[in-house]
């Protein structure tokens, strides 16, 4: 029995031959060609056997020629299958119509909620959500990702001071943080106020509490600036020392720049690619071709499919690729000495507070070594220099 793997595809019959001649027909068909198998004799004058359903035709006419009687009593394959498919197609199409619409219903976006922010806020917010493509009956696989949400909106808008993005759903929610947000009264118990680091005293904002340095005093960590501590002897009371002190302090930086160094930057020119990914599989949908590029960056971009609430093994991927090219950046000694200075004073910035002030900064030592030029730098910084401490009343 050859091909038996290609009974399934041709499609088989089973049929029952009856008759005297039933011997004379099976030698027949094997003289014919005709592929039987599975021939068996439940009765004398009976035998049973499978057929491909290519070969039907071709039988009829041995049948008549050897005075038996054929009847088929199964049949199985993939013409079978096809043909009782098209007969029930009905169910099928509205079977396969009922999941795209509910696979495409379940990755639309049906709501949008904002909580924390104010109407005139919300309002600015659905408007910049509008541009961004975030509506109600717009697919999820066309919007940006939730970071690239949060932080557009958060330059848009200077009414934010933070947004959190989630999607949770069918629905958006953004939870909004607006700037100038009025604080609830800080309930403090009495303290004194000292110096958390050397300083020249230059400037003295008290709001309460008793002052015990004057302008110009030099103090060193741990020294008392203010004290919760005041009227007169015997008749003390007890407050909550505030206020800020501003001094004179000190920071040395050492800052190192390459004279010669080498950078990867983006030309500018990007390429899109469009992915279908079932399980493991990624099947090009778009944009497929050859890079031109010789250096590129990707960043990639995943929507998974949704039935309801269930993620199926389907997504949609987005790949950018962005041209890049390596340059190479040479300062001469005096543009490195000068961004060496520009590093070191943004470094001492960042770890300051907004109401701190640089007002001097001198070069200690310069010196270059191995093609770099390296500073020591003295900075010299008035800033509030106050922390506190409990006071315990009787102290």
């Amino acid at each position: 029995m050859k091909n038996h793997w290609m009974h399934f595809f041709s499609g088989s019959v089973n049929a029952v031959i009856s008759g005297k001649g039933t011997e004379r027909f099976i030698n027949e068909c094997v003289r014919q060609g005709i592929v039987v198998w599975n021939v068996k004799k439940p009765g004398t004058h009976t035998l049973s056997f499978s057929m491909y359903l290519k070969d039907v035709k071709k039988i009829r006419r041995i049948v008549r020629k050897n005075d038996c009687k054929l009847r088929f009593i199964g049949k199985k394959g993939l013409p079978f299958l096809i043909q009782k498919a098209l007969y029930n197609s009905g169910f099928f199409i509205g079977a396969i119509s009922f999941f795209i619409i509910v696979t495409l219903l379940s990755n639309m976006v049906w709501g949008i909620k904002v909580v924390g922010a104010k109407p005139e806020t919300e309002h600015l917010i659905i408007k910049e959500l509008k541009k961004l493509g975030v509506e109600k009956g717009k697919l999820q696989f066309f919007i940006e990702d939730n970071e690239s949400l949060q932080r557009h909106l958060e330059d848009a808008i200077n009414d934010i001071t933070w947004i959190g993005v989630e999607l949770n759903g069918t629905t958006y929610h953004f939870e909004v943080v607006e700037k100038n947000q009025p604080e609830a009264p800080e309930q403090l118990s009495p303290r004194d106020l000292v110096a958390n680091k050397k300083a020249i005293i230059k400037k003295l904002i008290v709001e309460e509490g008793k002052p015990v340095k004057a302008v110009n005093d030099l103090v060193k960590k741990g020294d008392l600036l203010v004290t919760g501590k005041i009227g007169k002897e015997g008749e003390e009371i007890y407050v909550p020392a505030r206020g800020k002190i501003f001094g004179e302090t000190w920071y040395k930086a050492d800052v190192k720049v390459d004279i010669t160094t080498k950078l990867e930057v983006l030309t500018g020119e990007n390429k899109t690619k469009h992915y279908l990914l079932v399980g493991n599989l990624r099947i090009p949908l778009w944009g497929f071709g050859k890079i031109e590029y010789k250096e590129y960056q990707t960043e990639s971009q995943k929507k998974h499919v949704k039935f309801f609430n269930w993620q199926l093994p389907i997504a949609y991927e987005k790949d950018t690729l962005r041209e890049s090219e390596k340059i190479t950046r040479k300062y001469t000694t005096d543009q490195a000495i000068e961004e060496a200075k520009r590093i070191g004073r943004t470094n001492l910035e960042q770890g300051l507070d907004s109401d701190a002030e640089i007002i001097k900064e001198n070069v200690l030592r310069q010196s270059i070594n191995n093609g770099k030029v390296e500073l020591e730098i003295k900075y010299n910084v008035i800033e509030n220099i106050v922390t506190t401490i409990p006071l315990v009343q009787g102290d």
